[in-house]
């Protein structure tokens, strides 16, 4: 199941913003007029940032894999390298966008919402074997987040008890101003810019949030392919009907009284107009310009 949709950004270094690079087409034109190796960080390798932050790049005319140096930086060390001047820019998941900008060494170039609207985001994962062993347990932990995220997403004191209780120091370790804001959709981009954004971080909005939905799976896929994670097309919706245990989510939504969409697929336009719906993702993967 997914555990959220939307609420993920992309930093840039307040050097470079103070140098144009306030998005990816002014982070174009700086790497294209100022030669250098610039270095930007991802949280594992075939994660959601990594992709985030190379769709980006590549909308804006920048080869994430021969343009850039990209590594990989757990998320709670993105602020205190960027402050130290290891990298221009990340992506990665909240507070440590905002923290940034709280600090004064980052801004907020665009948001992985910006990117792809209510894209699949963190997941409820476990291996097969477990989910054999402990069919009961593997519904019973999704209904109790499915209900979890209902209760988040219900109103807001319950977003702000929330961000109050993972701000802890047990937990994200960090200060509730960090967290609470973006959490209720209230955005700065560290140069004077605010607003309300209606796609913020979802945890259950309709239900259909937490849905996982075989094409999202499968777009994961075709992003690898495209990256050069994988070296061949793998066979993507025998792969997503494996791996999105969908009989399992169905009997949990129907214990949560959580409504499923009818359909096991979606279609999405990300940000450079190219619309995804899971019914060709060989012809997807290879129909991008800008590939590994």
């Amino acid at each position: 199941m997914n555990l959220n949709q939307n609420g993920q950004a992309i930093t840039l270094s307040k050097k470079l913003a103070d140098k144009g690079a306030v998005d990816g087409a002014g982070l174009a034109k700086l790497m294209k007029s100022e030669k250098r190796e610039y270095t930007f960080a991802q949280t594992f390798p075939t994660g959601t940032h990594a992709m985030w932050l190379y769709y980006w790049m590549a909308a804006n005319g920048i080869n994430p894999m021969t343009d850039a140096k990209v590594i990989t930086v757990p998320p709670p060390q993105m602020v205190a390298n960027m402050r130290v001047g290891n990298m221009d820019g990340y992506c990665v998941g909240e507070p440590w966008n905002h923290r940034a900008i709280i600090d004064g060494i980052g801004v907020t170039a665009a948001t992985t919402q910006d990117v792809w609207k209510d894209h699949p985001e963190k997941v409820l994962g476990t291996t097969g074997d477990f989910v054999k062993k402990y069919p009961n347990t593997a519904r019973a932990v999704t209904a109790a987040i499915l209900e979890a995220g209902k209760w988040i997403d219900a109103g807001l004191q319950n977003k702000l008890k929330m961000a109050e209780t993972i701000a802890d120091k047990s937990y994200v370790n960090t200060s509730v101003d960090a967290i609470n804001q973006r959490i209720l959709g209230r955005y700065q981009n560290g140069m004077g810019k605010t607003w309300d954004d209606p796609n913020h971080m979802k945890f259950y909005g309709d239900g259909a949030v937490n849905f996982p939905y075989l094409s999202d799976g499968m777009w994961f896929l075709t992003q690898h392919k495209r990256w050069g994670l994988l070296k061949d097309h793998p066979d993507y919706l025998s792969v997503a009907k494996q791996i999105n245990q969908i009989d399992i989510y169905k009997a949990a939504a129907t214990a949560s009284k959580t409504p499923v969409p009818k359909d096991v697929m979606r279609t999405s336009k990300l940000m450079d107009g190219v619309v995804w719906d899971g019914k060709d993702p060989k012809k997807y993967a290879d129909g991008f310009k800008v590939k590994a």
